[in-house]
């Protein structure tokens, strides 16, 4: 493990788990952290040897979001930073997030708030410990969503709900995300962290060629109309179907023996 102060970085199986690393300050975004984030998720998308992310927080919170104080201190300097920030970090962010070639997995662990929220909403799967809770709190500050959370949240659960915990900036716990299909599996806090590297590292073998595809197609899908769906199905069938890893697939189903993929 390398330590990067604000941010923690660690592979294991193929998988690179990034932790978000200011626990005394709930894990809040400060620019430092988001420069971090973003370099990381970039370089975990470039290298080959990292086939699926984590991410999660140190401590006992997920990310808090913003960091109010940076915030009002640098308003209060006159700096323009706080407002460019969503520009220059949050939404490239969740870009990477969502367009990354490989599976990402949010742990969360305890709070997860505004954009901490978000960056979970924009990952592949979420697994909650017991402990965790999501709010979109942005109308208590007099602002709206940001970091996708527009696109992804009512994609996972529904416009209604979506509206409903946006305009009321109300907290949703872990049983109630697990209810309306916000996480994928609630575990024990203290089953978080091995859970979420065990998700992984299961995806982090398999053909992750395939997954950046079917990424593609559902991202697609989810504003296309059914003939441009089934022509970017169409067209990542017969890619994929050029692979290695699907040639492997087909050997190894007819030798009656595991797979062994290769990205390729």
């Amino acid at each position: 493990m390398t330590t990067e102060d604000v941010l923690l970085t660690a592979d294991t199986d193929g998988v690179r788990t990034l932790t978000l690393n200011r626990p005394k300050s709930y894990n809040s975004l400060t620019v430092e952290l988001k420069e971090r984030l973003l370099d990381a998720l970039r370089s975990a998308a470039a290298e080959d040897t990292v086939r699926a992310v984590v991410l999660t927080g140190a401590g006992k919170a997920f990310c808090a979001g913003q960091d109010l104080k940076e915030h009002v201190g640098l308003l209060q300097a006159g700096d323009s930073a706080p407002l460019r920030t969503v520009a220059e970090h949050y939404n490239p962010i969740v870009r990477a997030i969502v367009q990354m070639p490989k599976p990402v997995i949010s742990a969360v662990n305890g709070s997860a708030a505004g954009a901490g929220a978000a960056f979970a909403y924009a990952s592949d799967l979420r697994i909650a410990g017991g402990s965790a809770s999501f709010l979109m709190a942005f109308a208590n500050v007099g602002l709206g969503p940001d970091s996708g959370a527009s696109w992804t949240l009512q994609r996972l659960i529904g416009y209604g709900r979506a509206a409903e915990l946006m305009l009321m900036a109300r907290t949703v716990d872990a049983t109630e995300a697990l209810r309306i299909g916000l996480v994928s599996e609630v575990v024990p806090d203290e089953e978080l962290a091995a859970r979420a590297h065990q998700v992984a590292a299961t995806l982090a073998a398999g053909p992750t060629v395939a997954y950046a595809r079917i990424k593609d197609v559902l991202t697609t899908a989810a504003e296309s109309t059914l003939e441009e769906a089934l022509a970017a199905e169409d067209a990542a069938q017969a890619a994929l179907g050029a692979t290695a890893d699907h040639t492997e697939a087909v050997e190894a189903f007819v030798a009656k023996r595991r797979p062994n993929f290769t990205g390729s």
